[in-house]
């Protein structure tokens, strides 16, 4: 369940930081100390928490230590962790991008417009699933009510031009963009929350069924359960990768007759 993110954040404040310009720094700042530096700071802490500690260790005290100040200077900045989680959504967004073909100059940044929209869908849902593993933390926000800064509103105006092509009302890809976000960020959860408890508890997914093995067999042999002592043998041999890209083929296959229906 996502639930980091405080209903008192200052919704103006985090517009103004994500939208500002940000090369005004306050009165009395620490030689090198930028707003940019801050929330880099803070997501190299969140990162560093996600496994064993999980985001709501992130704390602004964290960051101030991180960084070798005092806490108190980091409210010149911005208000407080609910703001500074605002600013840390979109710069991973923004970091998520890096990868992706650079168009040339003279070219719009849409250069995969001869892609299908599977592919388009399927780039887009890989890079999502990416971005939570590269930042545990990030599915664990509660995003139920986002603020769109720049670089989450580039790529969310990037993904609907190359979708609005296939002649489909932008209502309907809205919803299809919303699905596959939330089913990315559901599989992701449960496997960030395994790779938790292995961080945990020092006992591996093999060593926690192992555990369980014999008892379970004794289970299975009692004829109480049939179908699940029928199964054959590589029945639960998938890792999450395989989980995940074998959801996403099949919610894209219930796309297909919306998708590839004339225009």
């Amino acid at each position: 369940m996502a639930t980091e993110h405080g209903d008192d954040r200052d919704l103006g404040r985090s517009l103004k930081l994500l939208w500002g310009d940000r090369t005004r720094p306050p009165r009395g700042r620490p030689p090198g100390l930028s707003l940019d530096r801050i929330v880099a700071a803070a997501v190299e802490v969140a990162d560093e928490l996600a496994l064993k500690e999980g985001i709501e260790a992130l704390s602004m005290r964290r960051v101030a230590t991180h960084l070798g100040v005092g806490t108190m200077t980091l409210y010149r900045y911005v208000p407080g962790k609910s703001e500074l989680l605002d600013l840390m959504l979109d710069r991973v967004i923004e970091a998520s991008g890096d990868d992706e073909p650079e168009c040339a100059d003279d070219e719009p940044e849409r250069a995969d417009d001869g892609l299908g929209w599977r592919e388009i869908l399927l780039a887009d849902a890989r890079g999502h699933w990416r971005l939570c593993l590269d930042h545990p933390w990030y599915p664990f926000v509660d995003q139920s009510r986002p603020l769109l800064g720049p670089n989450s509103l580039r790529g969310l105006d990037q993904l609907l031009g190359q979708l609005r092509r296939f002649g489909t009302d932008d209502r309907t890809l809205m919803m299809m963009v919303g699905v596959q976000y939330d089913y990315v960020n559901g599989v992701a959860r449960s496997h960030i929350n395994e790779l938790r408890a292995v961080a945990r508890t020092g006992v591996s997914s093999e060593e926690f069924w192992q555990e369980q093995g014999p008892t379970l067999e004794s289970a299975l042999n009692s004829g109480a359960f049939p179908t699940m002592a029928s199964l054959d043998d590589k029945t639960f041999d998938f890792s999450y990768e395989q989980l995940f890209e074998f959801g996403l083929a099949r919610i894209h296959d219930g796309f297909a007759p919306v998708l590839d229906a004339p225009a």
